[in-house]
């Protein structure tokens, strides 16, 4: 007895997440970081199976059996487990340990579980925060090399159109002149803008009521558009006009996404919310409070092929898109010195935009 309450007495003073199975795979034992975690009560799910506590574990009940048929402790790394919160359906992502015991009362196996989903969004949003910083500064050479000879052509050919007097031979020059004038702009439109220069205190409703505006104008009533906003959030200091492009480029993609809606059941539905983030971090700093701008659609969802690449230039789920609006949306959202990151599947697809507030 003393030896159990030494043991119960440990397991509760742990941060780690922690179950005890006898060998039919009931819980004998859960301490308090594993009920706050799984969402579960020792007091009311002790000697119940674990599949009636845990949503499709069939992969983890048999790491469960494999070790107790061997003996030999398993690891799993980034596991899914799934539980079941007031009617929904919540999903973490974990290591855990399987290992044998034999000197808990009651117990055959012991599992320990270690929530990873803050490290691994952590770790995107830094990859995402170096990709795009390395993208820039290589699109940023390439700009420079492109511009430099488009600068020579350009100006090669108005000198060629003064010496010409037929003015059918001027035709071609103009042609030269345009077309080095469009493959400027364009590449001008892939560095996008400089950095912020117009910066001031703003109320950050007013970018998203001109974005929800400009949105509704250009779609009419054939997109819902909700809004869902946090009106205790401070005023922030922002270039304006700027991150109304960004973030209204980030809502045409959902308009564009909609418009091709493989789901006509679903009325199209665009929400635009605000809220606030604590302790978030963005590129390795970490910042006391940051401001989080959600754009969701209910479209079909990101094509898994290019959703590793949407904020790279010229990429582009749609066949009538330059893909350079999300490019240019991290751009002017990364010189804010914030972060955007999305989830899509189909159905639900969200870009969240992060602004870190003054301290």
């Amino acid at each position: 007895m003393i030896a159990e309450q030494l043991h119960t007495r440990l397991l509760e003073n742990l941060s780690t997440a922690v179950l005890l199975l006898d060998r039919k795979l009931c819980l004998s034992h859960i301490n308090a970081a594993a009920e706050n975690l799984l969402g579960l009560s020792g007091s009311r799910h002790i000697g119940e199976p674990l599949n009636n506590l845990l949503i499709a574990a069939d992969a983890m009940i048999l790491t469960l059996k494999d070790t107790l048929d061997s003996g030999r402790p398993h690891t799993r790394r980034e596991a899914t487990l799934s539980k079941s919160n007031a009617g929904k359906i919540n999903r973490l992502t974990v290591d855990y340990t399987i290992t044998p015991i034999d000197d808990i009362p009651h117990s055959a196996l012991i599992v320990e579980i270690q929530p990873i989903d803050r490290l691994l969004k952590i770790s995107r949003e830094e990859t995402l925060f170096s990709s795009q910083e390395s993208t820039h500064a290589l699109l940023k050479g390439l700009g420079h090399e492109i511009k430099n000879p488009l600068g020579g052509l350009r100006g090669a050919a108005q000198l060629l159109e003064h010496e010409l007097e037929d003015p059918d031979l001027k035709e071609y020059t103009q042609i030269i002149i345009n077309e080095a004038d469009r493959l400027r702009k364009l590449v001008d439109r892939m560095l996008g803008p400089s950095k912020p220069h117009d910066t001031a205190l703003t109320n950050i409703h007013e970018v998203l009521e001109r974005v929800r505006y400009l949105t509704e104008a250009d779609c009419g009533e054939s997109i819902i558009i909700l809004r869902d906003y946090d009106p205790s959030i401070p005023d922030i200091k922002i270039d304006k006009e700027r991150l109304i492009q960004a973030v209204l480029n980030i809502t045409c993609n959902a308009v564009n996404a909609l418009n091709q809606n493989s789901r006509p059941e679903h009325a199209p539905l665009i929400i635009i919310s605000s809220r606030i983030i604590r302790q978030f971090t963005i590129g390795g700093h970490n910042h006391r409070l940051v401001c989080r701008i959600d754009v969701r659609d209910n479209g079909p969802g990101i094509p898994s092929d290019i959703r590793d690449k949407v904020f790279i230039p010229m990429v582009s789920g749609h066949a009538s898109n330059s893909g350079l609006g999300l490019s240019i949306a991290q751009s002017i959202v990364n010189q804010h010195h914030g972060l955007i990151a999305f989830t899509s599947e189909a159905g639900d697809t969200c870009f969240s935009i992060y602004l870190p507030m003054m301290d």
